[in-house]
């Protein structure tokens, strides 16, 4: 890997100066410049305390490489001290004097001693956190420096654990600013799928209280629609993540304020009156997951919480927008699928029949395979199971609902997909427009493709 110079401060006993320091001058775990520079059996090398902290903790590996380590010995690495004496020499003496203009763009403070004022208890952690979110998007970092940090710095922890406080000792604005670092954590590129991973099991390690804080900050957070967007996308990687075990997803789950925040969030617009895309992909992406968590109770209770919650209107004002993307309408149709399971989630739909059923046979083959079945799945239960006559008439007038379902069915569906299509042909009749038809019969007919 290729290393860049970034700037930042020298030494305490060059506080004054601000000048480039090249990035293996620094130590892996407290990104400081190195007063004693010692290397391990794996060829990293680091400053002698921060690595005597990490191996008197118990650890057995190298923080850097997560190898494990043949031996604990520190060898003194003379020449690398050698040459960060003299760049020290240099830099005094080329660098402006005191009280000179500074264009550099210089933190006040490292990232490990922001890390450690993030865990620090009594103290308001927004500030530190705001550097971070500014050191973790920058890209004149290097890529390792960040992923050292996140993991032998353990700075993904560390932020995690602010959603796990109590209210009262980090308020909004805290809980806030840990949720954009560790959405930037988790939307890089550059960092390390381990050091994501860092972040699920901080996040899962008391799921009640990290969702209470997401919820707090998609109801009363400043940050507007980032913010909301950004607890959101954590909630359903809490959900999804197998660091979290099912005790843990079902506190997110049943989170009513978690639920009502998401339904909010899909019914967001924009500045010109339409749905937010992002709003609506991030609120309808975490619904989806939740009404794939669980079993028996847990998962009638959840989504009969989403139904009273206004989940069925909002999936459906989904389907209907066109700016909704192909993947978000999925998601609605996933949604939809799940709570037409429940009586108050069929009763939902169906009371707004007219227009509900049309947007769900609108979307049938426009939301790739997996959204196209669960509109079937959708359609046959309202029309077929449960037999709905407003849902029934809604389908059967459907513009192009009879052609959906065939191009459905030679599109190489699911064998149960195909079946619940071929039932609901069934609820068309011939007309004199039309040479294809269903029948109310319960014999199977063939249909011509």
């Amino acid at each position: 890997m290729v290393r860049k110079e970034t700037a930042m401060r020298l030494p305490a006993q060059h506080q004054g100066l601000q000048v480039k320091i090249p990035s293996f001058f620094r130590c892996p775990i407290s990104l400081d410049v190195m007063r004693s520079p010692v290397s391990l059996c794996t060829g990293v090398t680091y400053d002698r305390a921060s690595i005597q902290r990490w191996l008197d903790s118990g650890n057995a590996t190298c923080p850097a490489t997560m190898l494990p380590l043949r031996s604990t010995d520190l060898v003194p690495n003379l020449t690398l001290r050698s040459l960060i004496a003299h760049w020290a020499a240099s830099a005094a003496s080329c660098s402006p004097t005191a009280g000179g203009s500074d264009t550099s763009s210089a933190r006040t403070s490292s990232p490990a001693s922001l890390v450690r004022q993030v865990a620090s208890s009594g103290v308001d952690p927004s500030p530190a956190l705001r550097e971070l979110a500014a050191y973790l998007s920058d890209d004149d970092v290097d890529d390792f420096e960040k992923n050292t940090l996140l993991g032998a710095g353990r700075a993904a922890e560390t932020v995690s654990s602010v959603l796990r406080r109590r209210p009262e000792e980090t308020g909004v604005e805290g809980v806030e600013a840990a949720t954009r670092v560790l959405a930037k954590i988790l939307a890089s590129d550059s960092v390390d799928d381990a050091n994501k991973k860092r972040v699920a099991t901080g996040l899962a390690a008391d799921a009640a209280a990290t969702a209470a804080s997401l919820a707090r900050v998609m109801r009363r957070g400043s940050g507007g629609l980032e913010a909301r967007v950004d607890a959101a996308r954590l909630a359903e990687l809490l959900l999804a993540t197998n660091a979290a075990d099912e005790a843990a997803k079902a506190a997110v789950a049943e989170s009513s304020e978690l639920l009502a925040e998401l339904v909010r969030l899909v019914g967001t617009v924009d500045e010109k009156g339409a749905l937010d895309r992002n709003a609506v992909d991030a609120g309808l992406s975490c619904l989806a997951t939740i009404c794939g968590c669980g079993s028996g109770s847990r998962r009638a209770w959840a989504r009969g919480e989403m139904v009273r919650q206004g989940a069925v209107p909002a999936a459906v004002r989904a389907l209907r927008a066109a700016t909704t993307e192909p993947g978000a309408s999925a998601k609605a149709l996933r949604v939809l699928e799940s709570v037409v399971g429940c009586a108050e989630g069929r009763a939902a739909l169906c009371g707004d029949a007219e227009d509900a059923i049309p947007a769900v046979v609108g979307r049938m083959m426009k939301s790739g395979r997996d959204g196209a079945e669960a509109a079937v799945a959708v359609l046959w239960a309202v029309c077929h199971r449960y037999r709905d006559r407003r849902a029934a008439d809604a389908a059967a007038a459907a513009e192009g609902g009879l052609t959906r379902l065939l191009l459905l069915m030679q599109s190489g569906c699911s064998p149960a997909a195909r079946q619940m299509a071929l039932e609901l042909l069934k609820i068309y009749r011939v007309n004199a427009k039309s040479c294809l038809a269903g029948y109310d019969s319960k014999t199977t007919h063939i249909m011509p493709f």
